[in-house]
């Protein structure tokens, strides 16, 4: 999520192919064998821009981000989509091919039609995740370090969620924002004091395939009703993390819930969890935007003084 999402035309510039909306390098479109391909723009997101982009008989989704600091950022995000795929549960676009060129990286993905959601689409979503996360995995983290946004997801396994969590997720970002100033030392000892009531906060689970970032804009709906999921931040770990990061930025329909939680049901109390949940992602979102975030952060670490 960081750069923001628009489109083109493309031309017969040497270099860069463009409209008033969106730029986006013609190296690209050369190296896609896509040369008088059109762009038109797709809003949203934060991190990357977007189009649409038209060959005269298909459509495909491209995103373009700068190479650095971010390098490899495409090719994690094409793994985690493939692993989501994989887990044959929740349609997902598929990604077709990624690449650098000069100081810009790309991803082309499929391209997938949007609908309003039909009446079984939250059900089909919630029983859906659940299936997904019911799946045990051997340990928590991954076979790979990947981003969420652009902050670099530290996976190192590790055999515990307390573990994890506290070192690999809440600890490494409290500190920067320590050292940014956004954060104090009272900030700190209160992360560490949470970090060690880790093992009473969370329910013991096998590790679950998450998708690490799954908020409503990372959600569509098919023509036939059914969901498609995008832009993960992949892991194992604990499966109210993806909860959680549902409840963000006002939440998903209530059937959706009713629908997991009868497909896989929550432990209790899963509702009292969800700031500690949250915690991770308002972290992040403290570190891009500093503002309320930081805010949320200090509340919810300020429970364990």
């Amino acid at each position: 999520m960081a750069c923001s999402k628009r489109s083109v035309a493309a031309t017969a510039f040497p270099e860069i192919c463009f409209n008033l909306l969106f730029m986006i390098p013609h190296a690209i479109l050369q190296e896609l064998q896509m040369p008088d391909a059109t762009c038109h723009p797709v809003q949203g997101g934060d991190i990357s821009r977007s189009c649409r982009l038209y060959t005269g008989h298909s459509n495909y989704f491209l995103k373009i981000n700068q190479h650095h600091p971010c390098t490899g950022l495409f090719e994690k995000e094409a793994a985690g989509l493939r692993m989501l795929a994989d887990a044959g549960v929740l349609r997902v676009p598929a990604p077709l091919r990624y690449g650098a060129t000069g100081t810009h990286q790309y991803l082309l993905l499929e391209w997938l039609d949007v609908r309003a959601p039909a009446q079984n689409s939250w059900k089909l979503l919630g029983s859906g995740l659940a299936k997904m996360h019911r799946k045990p995995q051997h340990f928590y983290g991954l076979n790979g370090n990947n981003y969420l946004a652009i902050w670099p997801q530290d996976n190192t396994p590790a055999e515990t969620w307390p573990e994890f969590y506290s070192t690999r997720r809440v600890l490494p970002l409290v500190r920067e924002l320590v050292d940014m100033g956004n954060l104090g030392k009272k900030d700190l000892v209160n992360a560490d004091n949470f970090c060690r009531r880790l093992p009473d906060l969370f329910p013991e689970e096998h590790p679950a395939l998450l998708h690490g970032d799954l908020w409503s804009g990372n959600l569509l709906f098919l023509p036939d009703g059914s969901p498609a999921i995008f832009d993960p931040a992949v892991y194992y770990g604990h499966r109210e993390i993806d909860i959680g990061m549902t409840c963000l930025f006002g939440g998903f329909d209530r059937i959706f819930y009713e629908a997991y939680h009868q497909t896989y049901p929550l432990h209790p109390g899963w509702q009292q969890r969800i700031p500690y949940a949250q915690l991770y992602p308002l972290l992040l979102h403290a570190w891009l935007f500093n503002g309320h975030y930081t805010g949320e952060v200090k509340r919810i670490l300020g429970s364990f003084s």
